[in-house]
């Protein structure tokens, strides 16, 4: 039974970050991941990470105080005041020290790290390497983290946590190489697996980002928090969803309806397609609903023609190749056909500054966590800095933690087995259903399709009530699956099956929480109650587990620096 004092779930940018972290104050730390690092999700990231360096000729005075204020006023005033100035605070130190360990970063003439200009902000201070900059920063760390000589279990599946005593002490995993579950003990776990994104069917995520480390978390008892705050991308493509990044607006790309126009001037006249996401998702999804996307269809232009060839090939290069091999259309000398999809969960793993949730031993850090810095609505640039801001603090608590003496004690191989025989438990009841028991993934399809048909970009009471009664009766048959496929190697039936009933769980949080509340704020626009309600509703919600559903509460917005205001753009 391996044991590390840490273990890091996930191999993306914030699990590597607080494992290179506690690897550097010399922690035994393990990596577990369902993929090679270099292939999780951060590397699909591609417009820029956000620091207020002020090396762009227009961003001269910019300063991590005025980043700050953008990101406050960019969450719509639900984000955590203190962390988001925690986070940008941190930001020019994380881009200096991503920049030393190599990660080639695009330059202006004069060497100093290029920044672009992107949504909701006051100043161009999007870092960035071409339209490839999650997949420089992700390699770049995967790097350092091998270069450490970071452990790694490499196409490991996590089920669940071992809890004893009140404590995490380690992951259950199914081992997809050799087969079979197994525990993994530890003196303290970070969960970094990533957004909820596939509990949605139009989804700019990968398959692996199912919100699994955030169900884990939440069927332990730690809360889940905001989860109702889902993020349509603007402009993803037409027929698959792909990300076309916001770098094609910082670059100057237009929006333009079927008319011609460049309607963003009717929504955001001084920002126009540099507003933030949620307005902009709303300003498309309103264009189709009334009837102007291209020849009265369900989708607008991206255009980048006048932008010239030069510029797209130096800047947007990865934009061309998936616009060309995914749509068919070189953006060079076509219009790019594009909507709104869900792209972000700011919601997640209820967490402090620091990645500490409220069972000890436990954190939390990237997307499957909300410490919160994106409140309301995440602006672009923001989602890379805090996976590596809060990965590096997670694993700077981990250490100050281990340190201080709160490890726990004893031997946990005892709590290791017993939680590997109830995963097995687990899975031999429901191979004993098999073919007979309910289809998984029937109940997926049909979960999927009831998130993006009844809690979308505008929600409406009697559409969303119709939507959560479907997803309880999807709750309902999770308890009859069956399982057809129970052994072997590379199970992916076996996985696909165990992960389903968190992701249902995970969207009747969004579900829930969406209902529940009775105003209009950032990526949560409500037809029947479309004003901001400060006086009910500056509160976080927090969701905690029961069998029949998420009990909700809430918590105070912490609040002091920065006034709440209208927004205006």
């Amino acid at each position: 039974m391996p044991h590390h004092q840490l273990i890091v779930v996930g191999g993306g940018l914030a699990g590597l970050r607080a494992a290179v972290e506690a690897k550097a104050s010399g922690l035994d730390v393990a990596v577990l991941s369902q993929v090679h690092p270099g292939r999780s999700h951060s590397s699909a990231a591609q417009g820029g990470i956000n620091a207020a360096l002020a090396n762009h000729p227009d961003a001269h005075d910019d300063t991590p105080e005025k980043h700050a204020f953008d990101t406050v006023k960019g969450s719509d005033y639900l984000a955590d005041q203190d962390t988001a100035i925690q986070m940008t605070k941190d930001a020019p130190g994380v881009i200096f020290e991503m920049d030393h360990w190599g990660c080639p970063f695009s330059r202006f003439d004069d060497g100093r790290i290029a920044q672009r200009p992107f949504g909701g902000a006051g100043y161009p201070r999007t870092c960035y390497g071409a339209d490839k900059t999650g997949h420089y920063l992700l390699h770049t760390l995967v790097e350092r983290a091998y270069e450490r000589q970071v452990k790694m279990y490499i196409e490991v599946f996590v089920t669940s946590l071992i809890v004893d005593e009140g404590r995490c002490r380690g992951v259950v995993a199914y081992d997809m190489i050799n087969g079979g579950f197994h525990a993994f003990t530890a003196d303290a776990v970070v969960m970094a697996t990533g957004g909820a994104g596939r509990i949605y069917g139009n989804s700019t995520n990968a398959i692996i980002s199912t919100g699994a480390g955030a169900a884990m978390a939440y069927h332990a008892g730690v809360p889940a928090e905001d989860m109702e705050f889902i993020q349509f991308h603007p402009t993803g493509l037409l027929t698959t969803h792909i990300l076309m990044s916001e770098a094609c607006r910082g670059e100057g790309g237009y929006l333009v309806n079927g008319e011609g126009e460049r309607f963003m001037a009717r929504y955001a006249p001084k920002a126009m397609e540099l507003a933030p996401r949620d307005i902009t998702a709303r300003s498309i999804t309103t264009e189709i609903i009334e009837g102007r996307g291209i020849n009265g269809e369900d989708y607008v232009h991206l255009d980048l023609r006048h932008l010239g060839a030069e510029k797209i090939l130096e800047r947007l290069p990865g934009i061309r190749d998936i616009a060309i091999h995914f749509e068919g259309v070189d953006p060079i000398e076509e219009p790019i056909p594009i909507r709104p999809v869900q792209h972000y969960t700011m919601g997640g793993i209820d967490t402090d500054v620091d990645g500490r949730t409220r069972l000890p031993g436990f954190y939390a850090a990237g997307e499957c966590a909300c410490v919160s810095v994106h409140g309301a609505n995440r602006l672009g640039g923001n989602s890379l800095l805090e996976t590596i801001v809060f990965g590096r603090r997670a694993g700077m608590a981990v250490v100050a933690d281990l340190e201080g003496g709160s490890a726990g004690g004893g031997d946990v191989s005892a709590a290791g087995s017993a939680a590997v025989s109830a995963m097995e438990a687990r899975v031999a009841e429901l191979a004993s259903r098999g073919a007979d028991g309910a289809d998984p993934y029937a109940i997926r399809a049909e979960m999927i399709a009831t998130t993006r048909d009844y809690f979308g970009v505008f929600r409406e009471e009697s559409v969303m009530r119709t939507g959560l009664e479907t997803l309880r009766r999807l709750k309902e048959r999770c308890g009859g699956i069956g399982l057809r496929n129970a052994a072997g190697v590379f199970n992916l039936d076996l996985m696909r099956t165990l992960e389903l009933e968190g992701m249902v769980d995970l969207a009747l949080c969004v579900a829930e929480g969406a209902l529940a509340r009775t105003e209009s704020r950032g990526s949560h626009s409500r037809t029947d109650f479309p004003a901001r309600d400060d006086e009910r509703w500056l509160v976080h919600t927090l969701a905690y587990y029961t069998p029949e559903g998420p009990r909700l509460e809430h918590a105070p917005v912490t609040l002091g620096t920065f006034e709440p205001q209208e927004r205006k753009y």
